[in-house]
């Protein structure tokens, strides 16, 4: 039987005091690569340590020194008693990102830390560990994780664990719909009390309506029972670890730990 696997919970300083509790490794949602490769910091407190760096690209100008922005991140991680970078990259790859996620790769192994990356740096850092989103909107979750656990070795990958939801004006040709926050999902539900599904293929719930003004709508969402279905998934393929963002499960850790 496959070991349980291990959960990350990355959180934004507001929300710390609220997620220490959980008793789960953090991984702190407060650094980001800034324009001219600078290293730039939300607020912390002084005392904080251990966990790991959470860094995410937004507003990357692709400027700068990467040797420099690596050589900030591991001071950082030094001081703070991180023991692992998890790069939240959303921009397209680019020489400097790659090199970026090259040389963190080097540094991270020196250090036996360790490093997350999305799938796209593969080739970049060869020693890290692989970030697999959970969402998708066609196809089948579980021969995408098993095609990727067959292309790696599964105890590389980690699963990145994104709540859906998303209202899909039919047909969709393009495989995208519009995201829906907690309170729209809630009172789309109350509103219609619409028969829902579960899909096997996307891991998610859905229901349909038909709308007098924009035709018919079909809505993907996450709840606790898909997204454990998810985490039992990548388990049984030999995935070891999952990442969940505090912001999109908070009112469902009780029923997910």
């Amino acid at each position: 039987m496959a070991a349980p696997i291990k959960l990350i919970l990355t959180v934004p300083p507001a929300e710390l005091r609220r997620a220490q509790p959980l008793g789960l490794p953090l991984g702190h949602m407060a650094y980001r690569v800034g324009p001219g490769c600078q290293l730039l910091r939300s607020d912390i407190p002084l005392q904080l340590r251990g966990g790991l760096m959470v860094l995410a690209d937004t507003g990357f100008d692709g400027s700068g020194d990467p040797d420099a922005l690596c050589r900030q991140i591991i001071r950082e991680c030094s001081a703070r008693g991180f023991d692992g970078i998890l790069c939240d990259f959303e921009l397209p790859p680019t020489p400097t990102l790659r090199r970026i996620a090259a040389q963190l790769d080097e540094l991270a192994a020196r250090r036996s830390w360790r490093l997350y990356l999305p799938l796209d740096y593969a080739q970049a850092a060869p020693k890290a560990r692989l970030l697999v989103s959970s969402a998708i909107s066609g196809g089948s979750l579980e021969l995408r994780l098993q095609e990727l656990a067959r292309r790696f070795p599964p105890q590389r990958l980690t699963l990145a664990v994104d709540r859906v939801a998303e209202d899909f004006f039919l047909p969709a040709p393009r495989g995208s719909g519009r995201p829906l926050s907690r309170d729209e999902l809630d009172r789309l539900l109350e509103r219609l009390q619409p028969s829902v599904f579960f899909s096997h293929d996307l891991c998610a719930q859905y229901f349909t309506y038909m709308s007098r003004d924009t035709g018919a709508h079909f809505v993907l969402f996450d709840n606790a029972a898909s997204l454990r279905r998810k985490l039992e998934l990548a388990r049984s393929l030999g995935i070891r670890e999952g990442v969940l963002a505090y912001p999109q499960v908070s009112d469902l850790l009780g029923q997910l730990l």
